[in-house]
């Protein structure tokens, strides 16, 4: 593989493919890493080294090849395994760290994968090198990951201060357009309603720049103003708004607390509500209610947190499975890959109470650089027949990571998904990946916040407060 001379090359291989580190979305506090995930790196960085001789490659080589992501990841099962987190792992054979053809056959599936969760910072962008520049956010999403499709969302943050506007979106998906990826990235259009003016340009949204959803904070609130609920009157007025203009998927944060203000409307209680209210539009619930630095168990209905309380909020309402709530997993899922006990029971609880059918992939990326070392540890992923047995969770088969990976979200979204890719597969964006990936360069960096400090310059930025 020729040396890259880009600025973000590793032509040592010293990163490993699969991303353990305390980068966030810029939407809650970086959790450091514990002992067992600062063990896993260490391992995974020495069988690297071992595998990369045993196969007669440079460091650099293995990484980038898909057993260098096989080896990774079972580094990470041993150092699991060692500290009792045995509830989940990832499904590989050592020797898939030696074998491409197994390797690929294990890690390189061929899904669609359409991302509901995708982020892009444009002009007034902040912090790491890559974040605002559309070749980079072209070449980490549709290059360098497996990724089919993807739905570029928004961040909250007064007006002014936008860290994507409208017209960058649209800027961005017009490049894809033109390289005849028609329809491989949706935008939404944002929707603070307790923020003035975003309710008089939800006709703009939708008229003008064709969103396909509305994104909205019922937590944020400019200057660090309280928060909303879905249900209050400024909520309901959002989803009616939503539902004249014919828009009718409704993408809502929930979970990862921007700090003590509006904590209150950060958690699930009004999902449920609003879904009895207007069985017409889709809830799809962005990080599933999931808040960092706290392990996901069994589900327990009195807990009041976290994905429990998204569940809670739709059994209480009479919501039934696959109806008109969606469980997403945009930052959830990455920040479960440092735990698979807490893996397991999110994702476990959440195909059991909310529906096989309504669990939605989501990577949160570009905070996150590439989403393919996720996507690579969902490919893997297995819960344990002890808690399948004692919690009633499903074995994740081929099919149900079919369904997640985008089967799901082509519901909501009205994507005939035999058409996409059919077309998908002859296009311009197609070819370049074809041709990318005979020497593929990818970075293996984050982009998001990886200290309290950066995350606090972030929020201040767009015009939040964490407290």
């Amino acid at each position: 593989m020729p040396k890259s001379s880009h600025p973000n090359a590793d032509p040592e291989g010293k990163r490993l493919p699969i991303k353990l580190d305390s980068t966030s979305n810029g939407e809650f506090v970086p959790v450091p890493l514990d002992a067992v995930n600062r063990r896993a790196n260490r391992l995974a960085q020495d069988w690297a080294g071992e595998h990369a001789k045993r196969r007669g490659l440079s460091r650099r080589d293995f990484m980038v090849s898909t057993c260098g992501a096989a080896s990774t990841l079972l580094a990470f099962n041993a150092a699991n395994a060692a500290a009792g987190r045995t509830g989940g792992y990832f499904e590989l054979e050592q020797t898939v760290a030696l074998d491409p053809e197994i390797a690929a056959e294990r890690l390189g599936g061929r899904e669609f994968v359409f991302d509901v969760q995708g982020h892009f910072v444009g002009a007034n962008g902040i912090g790491r090198t890559g974040l605002g520049n559309s070749k980079q956010f072209i070449k980490d999403i549709f290059l360098d990951s497996d990724t089919d499709m993807m739905v570029l969302s928004f961040i909250p943050s007064r007006r002014e201060k936008e860290l994507l506007s409208i017209q960058e979106a649209d800027e961005t998906r017009r490049i894809i357009d033109e390289m005849e990826g028609t329809k491989r990235l949706l935008i939404h259009g944002r929707a603070n309603p307790n923020q003035p003016g975003d309710l008089e340009g939800m006709d703009e949204l939708a008229e003008t720049w064709g969103v396909v959803a509305w994104k909205c904070y019922t937590q944020w609130g400019p200057g660090g103003t309280p928060g909303f609920f879905l249900h209050d009157d400024i909520g309901l007025q959002m989803i009616e708004k939503a539902r004249a203009l014919g828009v009718k998927n409704i993408c809502v944060h929930k979970g990862l607390p921007f700090g003590r203000q509006s904590y209150e409307h950060s958690i699930c209680s009004d999902i449920g509500v609003v879904a009895k209210m207007y069985p017409d539009v889709n809830f799809l619930v962005y990080h599933s209610g999931f808040i960092s630095g706290q392990t996901e168990g069994p589900y327990d209905p009195d807990r009041g947190e976290g994905v429990d309380a998204l569940i809670r909020s739709v059994e209480d309402n009479g919501i039934g499975r696959n109806a008109n709530v969606y469980a997403e997993l945009g930052s959830t899922w990455r920040f479960a890959m440092r735990d698979p006990d807490s893996a397991a029971h999110i994702v476990g609880k959440l195909v059991k109470h909310i529906g096989e059918k309504n669990v939605l992939y989501g990577s949160d990326c570009i905070w996150y650089g590439s989403p393919q070392d996720q996507i690579q540890a969902l490919r893997s992923f297995q819960i344990s027949e002890e808690l399948q047995e004692r919690h009633g969770y499903p074995k994740i088969t081929d099919r149900l990571r079919a369904q997640v990976f985008g089967l799901n979200a082509a519901r909501p979204y009205s994507i005939d998904v035999e058409e996409v890719m059919q077309r998908a597969r002859n296009d311009r964006v197609e070819q370049r990946r074809t041709a990318y990936r005979e020497t593929p360069d990818p970075h293996f960096l984050t982009f998001g916040p990886k200290t309290r400090r950066e995350f606090l310059a972030n929020l201040k930025a767009r015009g939040g407060s964490p407290v």
